[in-house]
């Protein structure tokens, strides 16, 4: 995967500011594959009630319903729900379309709801935490040939893919959070004390708005003041509103370096070949047409925003609530989004 990301900063570097480059589309049969396999062998393992919760149709309007809160009632069947020999098999088709790496990061976020659950736990009213709170849905029937497709989420996780004909075709929206973005109480069933779940992240963004000149910083910086959260959440097709910021043709080589890195943080939670796919795809956009936004304060520990956009994807984080021990700007979230479609559905 470092090899990957390396291939997407020198791909970056050296695009043509005039033309976009011609980028073969790679193959994710592989992991196609690998999905059709692990989401028969999970529906093999339920009874008829629990297949009709877990096996929509394709076309069923929940293929869309998506969201990152801690909604009382999702489609699916949770991981709560499940026996143990299913949620393994359930965990089977989340590293299908994972990386070791992503895989693990998904778990973390799982976990903190257990760092959640301790420190609300004297709030009235607060929602329900609790790690296994996580539901899959799979969509029409797994095969080599037709449509079919998948969704595993929950509070602050979600991941939705589309498989046609036996490729990957997308793999979005895709939403990645973590309440506290830096944990500093241990609880138990959660994750150590400084761990920092989207460390890379986070951190990549502010050493490139730090190593930014004044001009640069004038043209980066859209709003002294982050917003409230990402745009369109829980909204089926993405949001429209042009690029704004600083464009990476207008970068110094060691700033395309750091948006390499960056966007390869996100598409490393994904399997090989849809990490390639993905930076392929970014490549393909040339650097006239990628932009860096940023918002809020420039420093950790206050409100701040960002957001990273090209023709086939738009990027945005944004940590300016806090934990619940009051640690401001210390909730992340942050979602890619395909303004050409999310769920392979043709935005209008």
């Amino acid at each position: 995967m470092k090899q990957i990301g390396m291939a997407l900063a020198l791909g970056l570097m050296s695009a043509s500011l005039a033309h976009a480059q011609a980028v073969p589309v790679p193959s994710t049969a592989e992991v196609a594959r690998s999905m059709e396999k692990a989401a028969n062998q999970f529906l093999s393992l339920l009874d008829e009630s629990k297949a009709r919760q877990t096996n929509l149709s394709f076309d069923d309007p929940r293929r869309v319903d998506w969201h990152n809160i801690p909604k009382p009632t999702r489609k699916g069947l949770s991981l709560r729900d499940m026996k143990l020999p299913q949620q393994e098999a359930c965990h089977e088709l989340l590293r299908s379309a994972l990386s070791e790496s992503g895989y693990e990061k998904a778990v973390r976020i799982m976990a903190l709801e257990n760092n959640l659950k301790e420190g609300e736990k004297n709030l009235v009213g607060s929602p329900l935490r609790d790690p296994l709170r996580y539901y899959l849905t799979i969509f029409g029937q797994p095969g080599s040939s037709g449509r079919w497709g998948w969704s595993f989420e929950g509070h602050h996780f979600s991941l939705n893919f589309v498989i046609d004909d036996g490729q990957v075709v997308a793999h979005s929206p895709s939403f990645w959070g973590a309440n506290p973005a830096t944990v500093k109480i241990f609880v138990e069933g959660g994750p150590a004390v400084g761990t920092r779940t989207l460390a890379d992240e986070e951190q990549i963004a502010f050493d490139l708005t730090a190593s930014m000149t004044k001009e640069q910083q004038e043209r980066a910086i859209i709003a002294n003041n982050a917003p409230a959260d990402y745009r369109g959440a829980g909204v089926p097709s993405p949001p429209r509103f042009e690029p704004i910021g600083l464009a990476v043709a207008d970068m110094t080589e060691t700033q395309k370096k750091l948006i390499a890195s960056l966007l390869n943080a996100y598409t490393s939670h994904l399997a090989g070949p849809l990490a390639l796919q993905r930076q392929q795809e970014i490549q393909a956009d040339g650097l006239d047409k990628i932009y860096f936004g940023w918002a809020g304060a420039v420093q950790p520990g206050k409100g701040h925003y960002y957001r990273v956009q090209g023709p086939s994807f738009v990027l945005e984080l944004v940590n300016i609530q806090a934990d619940p021990a009051g640690n401001l700007a210390n909730h992340i979230h942050s979602v890619w989004r395909d303004p050409r479609g999310d769920f392979g559905v043709k935005a209008n």
